[in-house]
């Protein structure tokens, strides 16, 4: 055998050698390093905390009546009436007189005790409270929904991870937050 066949040799072994590291290391055809996000679905609950609404509130009271048939209006203003009506006319008018003044009277200081009692009143201030609810959403995770290559799958992931998930050399989402890149 002479020399430049066997370098010939050489470099042919040198050069399949070659093209199969390159062709292990997937030059041509790289495997993909991300995933596609298609979509990224914000899950979340909605938490209600309740607390106390207090405000005050003007009330107003009437007194308790001492006298709930107004007797003392009624007499008082009988009394003033008949004196008033013996004042008018004679004889048997007077006597007519004073019973219609009378009977004006007392009619008239039943009416006035019975304002003056209605108008007797007093107001406090009273503290109202009811249970109120706020509403807080509290964020749970995502739902992604990505594609590698021609595959689809589905995940749950804590934070929204962009448009893209990396992948490891064997194909698997990397989901360590520190990776994640847009």
């Amino acid at each position: 055998m002479n020399k430049s066949m066997i370098a010939g040799m050489g470099i042919g072994v040198v050069a399949a050698l070659g093209v199969a590291a390159v062709a292990s290391m997937n030059v041509f055809n790289p495997a993909p390093q991300y995933a596609q996000v298609i979509s990224a679905t914000p899950i979340k609950e909605t938490i209600k905390n309740p607390r106390e609404e207090c405000r005050n509130v003007t009330l107003t009271h009437r007194r308790a009546v001492q006298d709930e048939n107004r007797i003392a209006g009624s007499v008082l203003g009988a009394v003033a009436g008949g004196v008033l009506g013996h004042q008018f006319g004679g004889g048997r008018g007077k006597d007519v007189a004073t019973v219609a003044g009378a009977l004006a009277g007392g009619y008239a200081g039943n009416q006035v005790q019975g304002g003056l009692q209605n108008r007797d009143t007093y107001t406090t201030t009273e503290q109202r409270c009811k249970t109120v609810y706020d509403k807080q959403d509290k964020m749970l995770g995502y739902d992604v929904t990505y594609k590698i290559g021609d595959q689809q799958g589905k995940i749950r992931m804590e934070s929204d991870p962009g448009t893209r998930i990396p992948l490891d050399r064997n194909g698997q989402l990397i989901l360590n937050s520190n990776s994640n890149q847009a």
